[in-house]
């Protein structure tokens, strides 16, 4: 009975560990591609960036800005509730401004794209696994990555923080639409003085987090794509897995942020 526990235990450590190098490999590959790719006649090409970038981002911004607006109103509230008891109503704009630069905008951003994308990576190259399109490729002379995971990387990379930015946009003007009246201010007014409280170093913290976050999505949703095995059943089972696996990895980075 132990024997076998330190048996599953010591596979699944052996697992776990070659699939962290199996992600570093994938990320220094996408990076070499991405940098180097023209130089050695193996180029990313822009309209397979472009068009990710136009699914992960673009496709994103409604409900990035109705969950965005959504988390400010919701700030709002609670800060509100919450510094009256103290009589300290005059601390809720710097509260909720570092709160949603600082943390909420970019956490709300990464998990809408660790559902939305990450499980969109996992599903298309698992199926494109599945029905050995991707040994097709490497039989072609198309490396898999170059083709399947640098553009996904590269959209990420761009796409994220500018949707981390959005989302702190609408989230602050959701929050004022609550906490204005309630404090007694205009809309105009309390914009004012978010922007004058809000320092660089905030925003850059919440755009430093994103670019970890892209990168962490895009890893999980493309190795599980790759490691896919089991016909559709196993798409499903990766598509799932790659969703939590995301969404856990982004919990984990933003606390080691939070302890940084």
């Amino acid at each position: 009975m132990v024997s076998a526990a330190l048996d599953r235990l010591g596979r699944r450590t052996v697992s776990t560990v070659a699939g962290f190098g199996y992600g570093a490999m994938v990320l220094v590959e996408s990076l070499f591609f991405l940098v180097f790719g023209r130089a050695r006649g193996q180029r990313v090409r822009w309209s397979a960036i472009a068009e990710q970038m136009r699914v992960v981002g673009i496709d994103a911004i409604p409900i990035v800005c109705l969950l965005s607006l959504t988390v400010g109103v919701m700030l709002a509230i609670q800060f509100i509730a919450a510094l009256r008891e103290f009589g300290a109503e005059t601390g809720v704009i710097i509260a909720i401004a570092k709160s949603i630069t600082r943390e909420f905008g970019v956490l709300i951003t990464g998990i809408l794209i660790a559902g939305r994308s990450g499980s969109a990576f996992a599903a298309r190259i698992g199926s494109m696994n599945v029905s050995q399109e991707v040994d097709a490729l490497a039989v072609m002379g198309v490396d898999p990555v170059r083709y399947l995971a640098a553009p996904a990387l590269a959209a990420m990379l761009v796409m994220m923080p500018c949707l981390t930015l959005l989302a702190d946009v609408v989230a602050i003007v959701g929050s004022g639409l609550y906490a204005g009246p309630m404090l007694d201010m205009s809309l105009y007014n309390y914009l004012q003085q978010t922007l004058e409280l809000i320092k660089p170093r905030d925003l850059l913290e919440g755009l430093g987090k994103s670019v970890v976050f892209a990168v962490l999505i895009t890893l999980v949703g493309v190795c599980t794509g790759f490691s896919v095995q089991g016909g559709a059943e196993g798409v499903g089972r990766a598509t799932t897995r790659a969703v939590v696996w995301s969404i856990t990895a982004i919990i984990l980075a933003d606390m080691a942020f939070s302890f940084s």
